[in-house]
Formats: structure tokens, C-alpha cells, sequence
């Protein structure tokens, strides 16, 4: 529950002391049992013509069926939508019963609902209630604006839209938006909004003179205006960040646990939890790649590592996910996706269902549940393309099925898209909401221009039916640092797909993978010859040429060449 102030409006429930003076009764009196029920109404959030609300109603009387409360607003207070209850308003007065599925409510039994409404003047809590009838009394109070408030149980939905991104822009980050637009062509795009990535400690205050965490929000409430605003956050700098890629590992060492929940999490907590940014929808992105490298580069896997390996030990990438799930989802207006990897790591039967029930381990640790957890993001950062319009997993050629081919290799899914759909099933199944949205990351994806097929390959063989007509042209489907070919893919857009939230642009494009060959930094980040145009890879990627783009830079540094090579191959084009 929400830390808030508590006001026990005393006319509503009196019983008669010894003297005949009347008593206010108080939850927890012994004079508890006469008052027939009780209404706690918090005020959530409030950003000033708006606010939601969680109400949880007690009943000390006779077992009930069905119900409905019932209160009166002083001001102009309009619910718009709830939850856990069927709310109408007629004029002030509004009426909250049960759905089919919350009926039920024994003696001394409690049932919780909540609602978004608008107001203007005054939002002040109403006075007076009544269940089916019969006044209760009040334990009222509202969420300070540092601490907004938790939902009350894992089995109360949340106070988020289902979709933050339906009716709202998307934030355009200014610094990237420079960047883009002083290339040549790139004001084409460079207003397209794309994820601001918080990759170490230093990210939240700025580094080197560029914009912290509070000045991105501030920016975001200038560009919002009146409207609803989305602003795309990765939360990226675990204990032992990326075990298995080098280019992208972190500051902080496997152990260090501690420092990753109060001095990174902790404090990006503190700044979303201000009152000032309650009117933004902020998206988080949650630690890419970590929880996936636990399912396939453990153990006894040819693609082991010895620091996957540690961290599956230590618990830290688990622990990490949990405690920032736990601290961000409290506040009602964050929305957090986890990195769920792509088809070509974990659509294999191997990786599919373990990872879904890894997540679910994470979700419900160090305090989260999977309230806390609003979905998840495909393709972070990567290159898998979107939709494979020339063939499917079904297709049989020569007498072999397309699993059977070298670029598929036995897996049941060949895009994004199908994969994001079927994951999210999965997901469902391993206890995750039924409501949960999938984000998938579109902005290298496009593989266009000239190297584009226009139709299915040869059918001499199922690899030359499958690598004739793939829209992915990377040499492996392992192949991850600054691929050569790629291009910017479908642009941003909200609800493209049944279970789709979004496509997004979650990776800034034109920002590397990872440095070509080694270059001394103070930001963490290693070099991986998976970024070496020259290196013939490693059991991760068939022990193939890594397919990378030449002097690069350094991980999320500007890389001018991949940017224009990005707009060059785009899919829808430019």
C-alpha cells in the first residue's frame, strides 16, 4: 500500500460510549465489529486535471453475492475508465458494483477496484459512502509525490492504460535529433522518437555536459503540450552486464549488486517518482540481453560462457531485474517491458518455454510481481527482421521441411513478429497478465535497397528456396554487432498487431554496437571480435564471418557510415 495520510471521518460510523458521547470507531477498535463496512479511498496520482484512484471496501456484515458502493463528488470529478469493478456516474454520483468474477465478499472480506477520472478546480475526497445501501466509514487519504503509491495486492490490476502508446506521441530525443539531422538526409528521420539509454550511473545526471535523466523529462513535458506523451527509457547496467558480448559489457563487477540497486535503480526511481513527470507515460526498457544469456550460454551449451555462468551462480541478473521491476512498477505512471531477446535466440524449443518461466522467476523476485510488469520488448538493438513474406516455417521444399534449412536450423519461427505473437502466449502461460503487450524494436530491421528479394528463391534446394527469399541478408542469424546491409525498418507506430503494443525505435539508429577493433575507454566497454569485420566467429554464430561494418566506434557512440547505410537500405523507404 501507498504511504499517505489517514483521515477517519468521524460523523459516518458512532457508536455510544459509557457516557452516551459519541465515539469515532477507528479500524482496529474493539468497537470494530459494529461498524457494517469501511471504504479506504486513495488519491494515487494527481497531475492536475486528472487522477486515478484505488479504493478497497470492507465488509463486517453478512456475507454478500454481489455488491455495489456507491459515493457523491462535491466538484467536477468525471470517471473516464476502471478496473475490478463496473463504474458508472451519473451527475456526482457514481456507482461502483462487482464484476462476475469479484462477487464474492464474506464477512470481514475486502475487495479492491480503481479508476481514472478528470477533474478541474479542486479533486477533494469524497465524504461519504455507502455498500448496497448501508453507510460506511472512512479511511481516507492521497499518495504523496514521493511516493505515489503501490498497487495493493498482486491481484489488483495495475492504473495504467492498457497500451501507453495508443493516443500519445512519442518523445523525440533532442540530442539524437541533432545528430540525425546533420547528416546528410538525415532530417528525413530525425524526428522520429527513439529510447534514451540510462547504461551507467553517470547517464542520470548526464555525461560529459549532454542531458541527464531530468532533463530528457523535462524536454518530454515541453513536447507533450496538452496531449499524452510516451517517453522510451532503457534501464541498462547490471552486475556483470551481457555475459556473453564483450562490446556491451558495464561498469559494474558480477558482485556488485548492492551499488546496481542504490546508486543506479534507487536514484532513477526517485526522479520518475516526482509529481512533476505523473502527466508523462514513461516506458521502460528493461536490461537487454541479460536474462536470455542465463537460458542459452550456461551450462554445459557449446555457447557457454565462464561470466554467464557466474552470474546464473550469484543470482545478481535475477536479482537486478526483480529489484528494478519492484521500484519502478510502484509508480503508476512507469510501464515496464523486459528484454525478451529475439527469434533467432530463443525461438528454438530449447530456449522457448525456459525462458518464459526464467522470466516469471525474475518478475516475483526481490519483491516484484508480475503486476509490476507490463509487457515486453523483441529485437532490441538488433537486426531479425520483421515479417518473412516469402516462406514459413511450414513450406516444404525438395522433400524438406524449412526448419530443416541451414539459415532456420530447427526453429519455429523465421520473424519478429510471429515469434513476439507466439512468445507472448507463452508468457501468459508461465503466469504473466493476460493483457501483457509486446514492443518490437524496428529500427535496423528493414533490410531494403537493392539486396532486397522480391520473391522466394529457387526451389532446387529448401537453403536455396530460404536463402533466395529471406529479407534478412545477414550472413548468420547469430550475427548482432553493426551488420552490413541493414536498414532503418518500419517506423514507430502504435497497436500494428494483435498483441503488439508498439514497433519502436528503441535503439537509436546510427549509434554502434560496439567498437571494430579494441579502443581504450573508461565506460566499461570491452572489445568483441563479433564487431571485427575479419573475425570467422564462434559456436554462437555457426563459425561464421561476423558480418560487421569497419571502423566503428565504440558502443553507442555515433557511427556516421552505419546511419547513412541505414536510410540507404530503409524498408518502407525513405
Amino acid at each position: 500500500m501507498s504511504r499517505s495520510r489517514t483521515a477517519v471521518l468521524a460523523a459516518l460510523a458512532l457508536v455510544a460510549g459509557a457516557s452516551g458521547t459519541a465515539l469515532a470507531v477507528v479500524p482496529g477498535d474493539p468497537g470494530l465489529a459494529a461498524i457494517p463496512c469501511s471504504v479506504d479511498y486513495k488519491v494515487q496520482n494527481d497531475w492536475g486535471t486528472g487522477f486515478t484512484a484505488a479504493v478497497t471496501v470492507t465488509n463486517n456484515s453478512t456475507a454478500k453475492s454481489s455488491w455495489a458502493v456507491k459515493w457523491a463528488y462535491a466538484g467536477t470529478q468525471k470517471v473516464t475508465n476502471g478496473w475490478n469493478a463496473k463504474i458508472t456516474q451519473s451527475g456526482t454520483a457514481v456507482t461502483a458494483a462487482n464484476e462476475t468474477y469479484n462477487g464474492t465478499l464474506a464477512t470481514g472480506g475486502s475487495v479492491s477496484f480503481g479508476f481514472q477520472g478528470t477533474y478541474s478546480g479542486t479533486n477533494a475526497i469524497p465524504t461519504a459512502f455507502t455498500l448496497d445501501g448501508v453507510t460506511c466509514n472512512v479511511d481516507s487519504g492521497t499518495g504523496t509525490p514521493t511516493d505515489p503509491g503501490t498497487p495493493t495486492d498482486p491481484g489488483t490490476p495495475s492504473t495504467k492504460v492498457d497500451n501507453p502508446y495508443v493516443g500519445a506521441k512519442v518523445y523525440v530525443n533532442p540530442e539524437w535529433s541533432a545528430k540525425a539531422a546533420a547528416e546528410t538526409g538525415g532530417s528525413r528521420i530525425s524526428n522520429q522518437p527513439t529510447g534514451v539509454w540510462l547504461d551507467r550511473i553517470a547517464a542520470i545526471n548526464g555525461v560529459n555536459g549532454g542531458m541527464g535523466l531530468r532533463a530528457h523529462l523535462d524536454a518530454a513535458l515541453a513536447q507533450k503540450g496538452s496531449g499524452e506523451e510516451v517517453v522510451q527509457l532503457v534501464v541498462y547496467d547490471l552486475p556483470g552486464r551481457d555475459c556473453a558480448a564483450l562490446a556491451s559489457n558495464g561498469e559494474l563487477g558480477p558482485t556488485e549488486i548492492d551499488k546496481y540497486k542504490t546508486q543506479f535503480i534507487d536514484p532513477i526511481a526517485t526522479i520518475l517518482s516526482d509529481s512533476k513527470y505523473a502527466s508523462l507515460r514513461i516506458v521502460t526498457t528493461i536490461e537487454i540481453d541479460s536474462l536470455p544469456n542465463l537460458v542459452t550460454n550456461t551450462g554445459s551449451r557449446p555457447t557457454a560462457t565462464a561470466a554467464c555462468d557466474t552470474m546464473k551462480a550469484n543470482g545478481n541478473y535475477v536479482k537486478g531485474v526483480g529489484y528494478a521491476l519492484d521500484k519502478l512498477g510502484a509508480i503508476p505512471n512507469v510501464y515496464n517491458y523486459i528484454d525478451a531477446g529475439h527469434h533467432g535466440w530463443l525461438g528454438w524449443d530449447d530456449n522457448f518455454a525456459p525462458s518464459a518461466a526464467l522470466f516469471y522467476q525474475a518478475a516475483t523476485s526481490e519483491g516484484a510481481t508480475v503486476d509490476d510488469v507490463h509487457g515486453f520488448i523483441t529485437n532490441t538493438a538488433n537486426y531479425s527482421a520483421l515479417k518473412e513474406n516469402n516462406f514459413t516455417v511450414n513450406d516444404t521444399v525438395a522433400g524438406k521441411s524449412v526448419r530443416e534449412s541451414k539459415w532456420v536450423d530447427w526453429n519455429r519461427y523465421v520473424d519478429e513478429q510471429s515469434y513476439a505473437q507466439a512468445f507472448r502466449n507463452q508468457l501468459v502461460t508461465a503466469g504473466f497478465r493476460s493483457n501483457i503487450g509486446m514492443l518490437i524494436d524496428t529500427s535496423r530491421n528493414g533490410w531494403g535497397g537493392t539486396a532486397r528479394p522480391t520473391g522466394p528463391g529457387a526451389t532446387t534446394s529448401v537453403d536455396t528456396y530460404v536463402d533466395g527469399g529471406r529479407y534478412d541478408r545477414r550472413i548468420h542469424i547469430g550475427n548482432w554487432c553493426n551488420q552490413s546491409g541493414a536498414g532503418l525498418g518500419e517506423r514507430p507506430q502504435a497497436a500494428p498487431a494483435a498483441g503488439i503494443d508498439a514497433y519502436v525505435w528503441m535503439k537509436p539508429p546510427g549509434e554502434s554496437d560496439g567498437s571494430s577493433s579494441a579502443i581504450a575507454n573508461d565506460e566499461g566497454k570491452g572489445f568483441d571480435r563479433m564487431c571485427d569485420p575479419t573475425y570467422t566467429g564462434n559456436a554462437r554464430n555457426g563459425n561464421n564471418l561476423s558480418g560487421a561494418l569497419a571502423n566503428a566506434p565504440l558502443s553507442g557512440h555515433w557511427f556516421s557510415a552505419q546511419f547513412q547505410q541505414l536510410m540507404q537500405n530503409a524498408y518502407p523507404p525513405l
